[in-house]
């Protein structure tokens, strides 16, 4: 789920800089690759996996044709990498059945769970050293902003695990809905229990600029 445009920096709410993911980044991909921080993802990959993520986040930000973008995340003042944040197009698994919510009703195209229907996800990492002071909630707000700007999908996504505590907070935080649990296969052959948090980038009965 923490997988994968534009240009220069964005984001400017007064605590954290977004900026696009570059080569010169790997070193901070490399410390995301903490044990403590991949304990919810699967845990941590192998030096292989970690330059193909690389280049899948390269190329992620550098592609103004695709959707969405993968930063780093810079806290401010102190000017230092706090860790990393995007969004990017997730097409729902043709081969997993819709999902009810809550009231059992099954997803629609306006919902997740409806095979093909692509929407935003988003996913951060923070550096431990970062924790506890409001930067994922920040930098999610910022990619709030982004996302809405590029306008390609009405909703944003997030799917963390339903024990990752913090991160199911920052998307309370940030004015996520909580619509229902879900279950992903990520990494390949793991099973992950994720709860599905969603939040509307467009008014009701309006549809994204260019649609």
């Amino acid at each position: 789920m923490d997988d994968e445009s534009g240009n220069g920096a964005y984001g400017g709410n007064g605590t954290v800089r977004l900026e696009p993911w570059s080569e010169e980044d790997f070193w901070l991909l490399r410390a995301m690759n903490a044990p403590e921080l991949m304990e919810h993802l699967g845990g941590p990959e192998t030096e292989e996996q970690l330059a193909a993520r690389q280049l899948r986040y390269e190329r992620l930000s550098a592609d103004p044709d695709r959707a969405g973008c993968m930063f780093r995340i810079v806290l401010l003042p102190e000017e230092k990498a706090a860790g990393a944040i995007g969004f990017w197009e997730h097409v729902e698994d043709p081969g997993t059945p819709s999902t009810p919510d809550a009231a059992g009703t099954p997803s629609t195209p306006d919902t997740p769970g409806t095979p093909g229907t692509s929407v935003y996800e988003t996913g951060w990492t923070v550096l431990p050293g970062f924790q506890g002071r409001g930067v994922a909630t920040a930098a999610t707000l910022a990619v709030v902003e982004r996302a809405r700007a590029e306008g390609r999908f009405p909703h944003l996504h997030a799917y963390p695990s339903t024990e990752n505590a913090p991160s199911n907070a920052v998307c309370r935080k940030a004015g996520f809905t909580l619509l229902t649990e879900r279950e992903f296969e990520y990494p390949p052959g793991l099973r992950m229990r994720c709860n599905d948090w969603r939040l509307a980038l467009t008014p009701p009965g309006l549809t994204p600029p260019g649609s």
